[in-house]
């Protein structure tokens, strides 16, 4: 592997930037904040609940009783199935919406669909299962694959009930079971359940005036429709010649879908309320030659650098292993320390993240001006250069995306003036005060992350002991112990962002949580008990620790464009990112470690004996 070196980047006039970033934020502010988004249910649920991809098929209601449930069968429910069977548990299901497993990688299949994150750091289990990743970013349907790959290693099919959606959650504490309702009628009792509803499972959309009105013909990215445009997620998008579309949306979905649409469609109008960074992709297959070098330990060791890059910086002479635009940030300002003889400003976390800052707006810079490089017409790269800092908006890396504009048949229309589209009508689109028509809407709106949590979820009801909501105890912010149980619900077990570690690797975030959710369920019988959750007070510690130990960050998350990542600019910020242990990812890991190698359990209550 060639070694990486640091990125050319402009100089820049800071303060003037930051104003512009603040300007370019505020038109874009709505008052309305994540409300101004439908949720996919009644006259929208097809948006949600329809599954182009793997009919369903007819069965009876499944009635039973078992050990374990895992709600979800993406990254999260896949190593949850994996570590909790592998800790001698048999008796478990996986329940998935889906066909299938895969979870966000199911459901998008749209055309041009990949991986913006090296696939060594984000596909789990690399060297448990004996994979190869085929090229630095995978292809969507390797990336599913390699979750069929994963079902199939630790023998999950048979444990599996797809095409299921989850209606209903009660804990029923006669019994000490969690009955779980469905779509199809089924009624099972389990033991233990764990929740592994990723954040990119609902679809939301965007809450313009008409959008009922629309006579042609409308689809999600993550339900795509390749009976209306034929090809497949390699393009060749045949059926959309001679018809106008429109792409509402232009986020991580919309960049990447956007080049095929071109292609063939008549025209194409891209509606843009707030531009993407975009930097080079440069993907490239997989070096044997590097495969040969690798030795045990390898994917946790890329995972810490890449983890090092994005949320903390590299230490002096530490090589950075990814070598792309989410490390550029902390490769240039390592090297800037070197130059300099600068690394004792990193035991000053003020002048740390000064510099850091200035390596930010160096770095943004010259993707915006490479985007006066690539787009012919100065007034469409105007529109397409974003104003905000790394991290506000998920980064994007394309070699196609911004060459598109310089298409006859591609329109970009910048609604950030009106902080979105107008009104949608019987024959398209109003944008400033132009109608204009289109034979099919595609909506690259982005999912329920940040929205309430009834919202994302859509179980009603779901009640702990006492019948006490989940979304009432969760009210006011997560109440965990360790970001995976809660109090006054025995039994349960979270994934995700919560109030755990994070990592730049979410599917590392997943394997930590896995671990720690098979190791209490293991305890939990091993010891005779019929239920496990944390004391109340346990659970206030852990809020505090979370508490005392927070990164005050709701600055730069303010001064952020509006978007998933600050809850689109509402006063009462919640972050993508839950409620962080910031003292770090790893910094948790051994903590959790420590707390299971001493085998009290500390912080939990188990009762009860087995029953029949």
């Amino acid at each position: 592997m060639p070694k990486c070196v640091p990125t050319p980047t402009p100089e820049i006039d800071h303060a003037a930037l930051r104003t512009k970033y603040l300007f370019e934020r505020d038109k874009r502010i709505r008052p309305e904040g994540q409300q101004q988004y439908l949720v996919a249910e009644g006259e929208f649920e097809e948006y949600y609940e329809s599954d182009p991809y793997t009919p369903v098929v007819p069965r009876p209601p499944i009635s039973e009783s078992i050990d374990v449930a895992v709600l979800g069968g993406g990254f999260s429910g896949l190593l949850a199935a994996a570590r909790v069977k592998q800790s001698g548990v048999s008796s478990l299901r996986v329940i998935e919406q889906a066909g299938d497993f895969g979870g966000a990688w199911y459901w998008n299949r749209y055309p041009g669909i990949q991986c913006d994150v090296d696939s060594t750091c984000y596909l789990p289990l690399l060297e448990e299962v004996g994979y190869i990743p085929k090229q630095k970013y995978a292809m969507g349907d390797e990336v599913f694959e390699y979750c069929q790959r994963i079902g199939k290693h630790f023998d999950l099919y048979d444990n599996a009930v797809f095409s299921t959606l989850i209606r209903s959650l009660e804990w029923d504490q006669e019994i000490r079971r969690w009955r779980i309702g469905t779509n199809r009628g089924d009624e099972i009792l389990a033991r233990f359940v764990i929740m592994c509803q990723g954040p990119f499972n609902r679809p939301k959309l965007p809450g313009i005036p008409g959008i009922t009105d629309f006579q042609g013909h409308t689809f999600h990215s993550a339900r795509w429709d390749y009976e209306y445009t034929g090809g497949d997620i390699n393009g060749g998008l045949d059926r959309l010649a001679g018809k106008r579309i429109a792409v509402i949306g232009t986020g991580a979905s919309g960049v990447q879908i956007i080049p095929h649409i071109a292609r063939t469609a008549e025209h194409l109008y891209v509606f843009q309320r707030t531009p993407s960074y975009i930097d080079e992709r440069g993907d490239v297959p997989t070096d044997p030659e590097w495969v040969k070098t690798l030795k045990p330990g390898w994917q946790k060791e890329i995972q810490r650098n890449f983890h090092t890059a994005a949320f903390e910086a590299f230490g002096p002479g530490q090589p950075d292993l990814v070598c792309d635009g989410w490390t550029e940030v902390s490769r240039n300002l390592a090297a800037h320390l070197d130059a300099t003889d600068g690394w004792a400003a990193l035991a000053d976390p003020e002048t740390f993240m000064e510099l850091r800052e200035l390596q930010d707006y160096r770095a943004m810079q010259r993707l915006r001006d490479r985007i006066d490089e690539i787009v012919d017409d100065p007034a469409t790269a105007e529109a397409l250069k974003p104003y905000y800092r790394f991290l506000c908006k998920r980064p994007c890396m394309s070699d196609q995306y911004l060459p598109t504009f310089n298409r006859s048949n591609v329109t970009l229309v910048d609604v950030s003036g009106t902080k979105g589209v107008e009104r949608i009508t019987a024959k398209g689109i109003v944008a400033d005060g132009v109608e204009h028509e289109v034979d099919c809407i595609v909506f690259a709106s982005g999912f329920e992350i940040t929205t309430d949590l009834d919202r994302r979820l859509g179980i009603q009801p779901y009640t702990g002991r006492d019948g006490l909501s989940l979304y009432q105890h969760w009210a006011d912010g997560y109440r965990t112990l360790h970001g995976t149980m809660s109090h006054g619900f025995p039994n349960q077990f979270y994934t995700g962002y919560i109030q755990g570690g994070v990592t730049a690797s979410t599917t590392a975030m997943f394997e930590q949580q896995a671990d720690h959710i098979a190791y209490i369920i293991k305890e939990t019988l091993a010891r005779g008990a019929t239920s496990v959750e944390p004391t109340a007070e346990a659970q206030e510690q852990w809020c505090t620790t979370v508490r005392e130990s927070a990164v005050d960050n709701t600055n730069f998350q303010r001064e952020c464009t509006p978007g998933y990542y600050n809850n689109e600019g509402e006063q009462q910020i919640r972050s993508h990112l839950g409620d962080p242990y910031w003292p770090g990812f790893y910094v948790l890991e051994d903590l959790l470690q420590a707390w299971r190698d001493s085998g009290e359990m500390a912080g939990l209550v188990l009762e009860g004996t087995p029953d029949a």
